[in-house]
């Protein structure tokens, strides 16, 4: 029986990781809009390939597979975080849309503004504060507030559950 390294044992890990990133890259390529789904299908292809590596290889370059791998996945996290932004700034702007067309203003009577006593309301950059957080810090965000079959959700959509 071969003797497995530290160095080998976390390239395997790494490969495992970048296989599984590349699923996940795909699977979320198919709800974003053509040019985000176009390049996160191209960095999933990478991390793919990243992951198909011979034992021969990962034997003999176990660092060089796993810098390979760890690079790959950062590229799918750092597009994946890009694209969620643009999807929940568009999901914000779309409830904004829809809010200021809901209440049509007649010309006669002025407008008063709401004071509104909720939490949100007092702090503007709530969303902002939101997106700093990681997503395991959001589902316990998520879960304290009492919401439930969060499990699966991005960070962009957390987001627009906390914010909601």
């Amino acid at each position: 029986m071969a003797k497995t390294t530290k160095a080998t044992e976390s390239a395997i890990a790494a490969v495992d990781a970048a296989a599984a990133a590349a699923r996940d890259a795909k699977r979320l390529s198919a709800t974003l809009p053509k040019k985000d789904a176009k390049k996160l299908n191209s960095l999933a292809g990478e991390a793919k390939d990243a992951s198909q590596v011979s034992k021969k290889r990962l034997a003999r370059r176990p660092r060089k597979v796993t810098k390979r791998a760890v690079a790959a996945i950062a590229r799918i996290e750092k597009a994946t975080d890009k694209a969620e932004a643009k999807l929940a700034a568009r999901a914000a702007n779309a409830t904004k849309a829809v809010k200021t067309s809901a209440t049509p203003k007649s010309p006669t009577t002025r407008a008063t503004p709401k004071v509104s006593k909720s939490p949100k309301a007092a702090a503007p950059g709530l969303s902002d504060g939101l997106s700093a957080l990681t997503v395991v810090q959001l589902r316990d965000r998520a879960h304290s507030a009492g919401h439930t079959g969060f499990s699966r959700f991005t960070k962009a959509q957390l987001i627009a559950l906390l914010s909601s």
